[in-house]
């Protein structure tokens, strides 16, 4: 259905292709995961499909892309809108009207879609995203999961063949995104779609795929999700697991692992495990309050976060989490509350927010580095050895507005962590980042919280929270209800355990680590 011919896609200012003869055939009616590490070509080969890639980013593409055995090579995204749709990184950017309805008929309004016929596939596609009770609400209004779901609702409108997604859902609670890759399958077998998804979070997706596409130093493979896997350098927690133990087949769903840990998992029962990191003093926020208009985002929240440790701010889209984050650090408004750090006023405190790019300000990644480094003092390209910790390979003349959302995320935390500042706050700093740049990121934040500063980090991500953080503080509808150790909030909760601790439960194992060191005590 999808046919890629020796495409090669170059960027200005890259002195190597991002895409390198690629040959590529993609049946119709699958669900294909796209994997690769930050900054691969993932987002590049998407749009090289609907032709985004290089009208809208610059750079030079070669080869034929192929829609049904026809050339689209030089098709306008606009001609190829009601063939091939796509959502990408951040599917509120793309909005274009105000509320629900009238998003989900923007598309068939410029392509001239007759009233009664687009009055019929807008209340269609309502009741096929379940969202027919959002139809008149304002698309600010809507959670993360809600929002996904009518962006991907506003392509759908104009029957497309192909639906391709860029990160769909990297910043989703688990629940959210639970309800968007059930969405995608049911698109897939159901009304025969070929949905092509590019996601970071490969354990939300890999046992749903009917293929892998590995992006990999300007190649790529594709094929059968196991095999693929075996072989694959990023690869999810349990797949990791499953390579480690020698396991055939790899598992790629929890029942798999469960079946292969079996036995291994009445032996481990007994083995001694942790205890909880001690608490102590740190950033103490009290009573916060923050109101928008009506709405309180967050009702008087107490969070304390010890020096020395990482705690993590986790809880559904829309439950206050970034409006506390942005509240302590004072850049957001706040109604009522205090904050104090060892029971003083607090010095710098470093804010990563969700958008990275609203950080970014000079025209190179080189020039942002230099600037960061001068203003916190630091020595000559420690910033930029943080860099390439996270996301390495990432050319220093590039303008930052160019690189991916992973890369300007990653290019944001070498910025931030830099400045040194005794207060470290993080909104969804994974999202975007592959398997080894959150190890990366691990080793970072622990580093700070070993040199006694204070890291919150805001995140849906479980796996990193169960790798990197002590505490867990779990907020809903603008409160607290639960806060704790790691290892006791996370093992025994339907909705934040990690994977291996679904496969050992109820032996409480949060991490691949933690099963191999298990196995050595053992």
């Amino acid at each position: 259905m999808i046919s890629l011919y020796d495409v090669s896609v170059w960027y200005q200012t890259a002195n190597r292709p991002v895409l390198s003869q690629i040959n590529l055939s993609i049946d119709e009616g699958e669900l294909v995961l796209v994997a690769g590490r930050t900054g691969s070509g993932k987002s590049t080969l998407l749009g090289t499909v609907n032709a985004l890639v290089p009208r809208f980013t610059g750079g030079r593409r070669e080869g034929r892309v192929e829609l049904d055995g026809h050339d689209i090579s030089q098709a306008a995204p606009r001609e190829l809108a009601d063939r091939i749709g796509y959502v990408g990184q951040d599917p509120a950017a793309g909005f274009v009207t105000d509320t629900v309805e009238s998003e989900l008929a923007f598309t068939m309004e410029q392509l001239g879609t007759a009233p009664a016929l687009m009055r019929a596939r807008v209340e269609e596609t309502l009741d096929l995203l379940g969202i027919a009770d959002l139809r008149g609400r304002a698309l600010s209004t809507l959670s993360g999961g809600q929002q996904q779901r009518v962006a991907i609702g506003a392509v759908l409108t104009a029957q497309p063949r192909v639906l391709l997604l860029d990160e769909p859902t990297s910043a989703l609670d688990p629940v959210a995104a639970e309800d968007v890759i059930a969405l995608l399958s049911r698109l897939v077998h159901d009304l025969g779609i070929t949905v092509v998804a590019a996601e970071h979070r490969m354990e939300r997706v890999v046992e749903h795929a009917d293929a892998v596409l590995l992006v990999e130093a300007g190649t790529v493979r594709y094929g059968d999700p196991r095999e693929l896997l075996a072989t694959s350098p990023v690869v999810p927690p349990l797949v990791d697991l499953g390579r480690r133990s020698g396991w055939h087949p790899l598992p790629l769903t929890v029942r798999d692992g469960r079946r292969a840990a079996r036995t291994e998992r009445e032996q481990l029962s007994s083995s001694p495990l942790p205890g909880p990191a001690s608490s102590g003093p740190g950033l103490d926020a009290t009573g916060i309050v923050v109101r928008y208009g009506s709405t309180v985002a967050v009702a008087g929240v107490d969070l304390h976060a010890p020096a020395g440790q990482v705690t993590a701010l986790m809880g559904r889209n829309g439950s206050g989490k970034s409006s506390l984050l942005w509240a302590v650090h004072g850049a957001g408004p706040r109604q009522g509350g205090t904050v104090t750090v060892a029971g003083a006023p607090p010095g710098p405190i470093a804010l990563v927010p969700q958008s990275a790019s609203d950080l970014l300000f000079w025209a190179s990644v080189g020039e942002e580095l230099a600037q960061a480094e001068q203003e916190a003092g630091a020595e000559p390209g420690s910033c930029s050895d943080l860099l390439d910790r996270f996301a390495p390979g990432i050319d220093r003349d590039q303008h930052p507005r160019d690189l991916s959302i992973g890369q300007q995320l990653a290019l944001v935390l070498a910025l931030q962590l830099a400045r040194r500042a005794e207060v470290v706050l993080l909104d969804e700093p994974t999202r975007g980042l592959d398997y080894a740049g959150k190890h990366e990121l691990t080793r970072v934040l622990r580093g700070l919280a070993e040199e006694g500063r204070v890291v919150v980090v805001a995140t849906h991500d479980v796996e990193f929270v169960a790798q990197t953080c002590q505490q867990v503080v779990v907020m809903a509808e603008a409160e607290v209800v639960s806060a704790g150790p790691t290892r006791q909030l996370l093992p025994g909760s339907a909705l934040l355990a990690t994977q291996v601790a679904k496969v050992y439960a109820p032996v409480p194992l949060l991490t691949v680590a933690e099963v191999l060191e298990a196995r050595g005590r053992r």
